[in-house]
């Protein structure tokens, strides 16, 4: 919506052939790599890019969809070693990771809230799983009688020990990123994970503080959990629906993924409008 990104937004809808829902598809994606493609030039590492939410129970599609985004990157002449295609962590979505991972084309499983999840996408060969801690400590805020958690107390800090211990008990090669932080003592309490996404104003609370900073994840953890585990699709859905902090935060995740979609889609037919009535 800003006037620095109304370029990409033009080529966007220029680009744009078909029907009318088929052009709205090939804006979006075309428009999620034009601004790929920019901070890949401020970057050393990989850009996420994100297939639509409204796929995520669509095995086929995702794949698919996920084949095209590659394809326009690579047409721009980025290799697909600096790219991550961002699903969501549904049981749909793990599949169509593990089928491109099969492909070459590494994966970025979002929304990921348990532990079964987690044991699912590295059984599938997921490149890198994205735990969203904070959103957990929300749920459990809102849910619970306490208001305030202290760094290891933190249940989002929890999850993603638990499962960056298992991983590296069992050897997976899956990166852990830990995710939506809501303070720095969520980030302190993960030192020493794979990595860690987290926002300008936490990075700027983060180089203020002088303190000493110890790991607290080891690469030679060990896990409560023992041997590998793969989880059958019903054991999963089964174990996901036991876990009300887990499917709750996950349908909302694709929810509101969805609504930013539907937004950015108005956006662009609106565009499109405008610049057709001006012709």
């Amino acid at each position: 919506q800003t006037s620095q990104y109304a370029q990409h937004v033009q080529d966007a809808i220029g680009d744009a052939t078909g029907s009318s829902e088929a052009q709205l598809a090939t804006a979006c994606d075309h428009l999620a790599v034009s601004i790929g493609l920019e901070i890949l030039k401020l970057i050393p590492g990989r850009i996420s890019t994100e297939v639509d939410a409204r796929l995520s129970f669509d095995t086929a599609a995702t794949v698919a969809r996920a084949q095209q985004l590659v394809a326009r990157y690579e047409s721009a002449g980025v290799s697909r070693e600096r790219i991550l295609i961002k699903v969501a962590s549904t049981w749909e979505g793990i599949r169509a990771v593990e089928q491109l991972e099969r492909l070459g084309i590494n994966c970025n499983l979002t929304l990921l809230f348990s532990f079964v999840q987690a044991t699912a996408a590295a059984a599938a060969g997921a490149y890198l799983i994205s735990p969203f801690v904070g959103r957990i400590l929300d749920w459990h805020k809102a849910h619970g009688e306490r208001q305030d958690y202290g760094g290891d107390e933190d249940p989002g800090v929890q999850s993603v020990t638990e499962i960056y211990s298992y991983y590296k008990a069992n050897g997976y090669n899956t990166v852990v990123m830990g995710a939506s932080f809501r303070n720095t003592a969520e980030i302190e309490a993960l030192a020493g994970c794979d990595r860690l996404t987290i926002s300008p104003t936490l990075l700027g609370e983060l180089a203020s503080d002088t303190a000493p900073l110890c790991r607290r994840l080891h690469p030679n953890a060990e896990s409560e959990h023992g041997a590998r585990l793969t989880p059958e699709e019903s054991d999963f859905r089964y174990r996901l629906n036991d876990n009300a902090m887990a499917t709750e935060k996950l349908a909302e995740g694709i929810r509101l993924f969805i609504r930013d979609q539907q937004a950015l889609e108005r956006l662009l037919t609106s565009s499109a409008n405008t610049c057709g009535s001006s012709q």
